[in-house]
């Protein structure tokens, strides 16, 4: 009986590793994996779209874009080594094991109001793994079809935790709930706790800086 115990055990102990060694290394890897089908995904549509002489002045977006989970943006932050991370409509487990995901009541990359996201810190690609480590005036770099903008960290998630029930970060304007947003700002969200917790880190940052790609001026 005891040997059948400890066989047991041991199937155990080795299922729980095998899961455990998963979720930490075999999810990044399909989490990268994704990354650059998004990645790859996108530029072709952005090439396409040139391509067909689309209107300068069209928005980034398409109604095919604003379908949950397809990939509007390439965020990257180089302080902390994030480069052309997709960003896709919605923020569910499927979306954020594919990239970042927006808030879809949220502005759109470069508008007024409030453009904002979530990542994992830890698991599926862990694209936020070093948010807080940001500090004040780091840059966040959001690509779109038409334009790049550059955000300046003005809020570090270090010096912000909420609950993850508090939704005034998502307001257009963040802790001011029915006031008309005249800047174009951007929020950064992510687990305060490497292992799951309802606290959440929370960066603010206000655009810097907006260039027009060839074509769309």
């Amino acid at each position: 009986m005891l040997t059948v115990i400890g066989v047991l055990l041991l199937v155990l102990g080795v299922g729980c590793f095998g899961y455990v060694g998963y979720q930490l290394f075999g999810t990044n890897a399909a989490s990268h994996r994704s990354y650059q089908s998004e990645r790859d995904r996108l530029k072709q549509q952005w090439q396409v779209g040139d391509s067909d002489g689309e209107d300068s002045d069209a928005v980034d977006r398409t109604p095919a874009t604003t379908i949950g989970g397809n990939a509007i943006a390439l965020l990257s932050i180089p302080a902390i080594g994030v480069t052309e991370v997709p960003v896709l409509e919605g923020t569910d487990d499927e979306v954020l094991a594919r990239g970042i995901g927006h808030y879809t009541k949220t502005a759109d990359p470069g508008q007024i109001g409030n453009f904002a996201v979530a990542g994992h810190r830890i698991t599926h690609g862990e694209p936020f793994a070093k948010l807080l480590d940001l500090t004040t005036g780091d840059r966040v770099i959001v690509e779109t079809r038409s334009a790049i903008y550059i955000y300046r960290i003005d809020t570090s998630p270090r010096k912000l935790t909420v609950n993850d029930t508090e939704g005034w970060v998502l307001d257009p304007v963040p802790g001011k709930p029915g006031t008309e947003p005249t800047e174009r700002l951007i929020t950064l969200t992510t687990c305060q706790d490497l292992f799951h917790s309802p606290d959440r880190s929370v960066g603010f940052g206000t655009l810097l800086k907006t260039t027009q790609k060839s074509g769309h001026r």
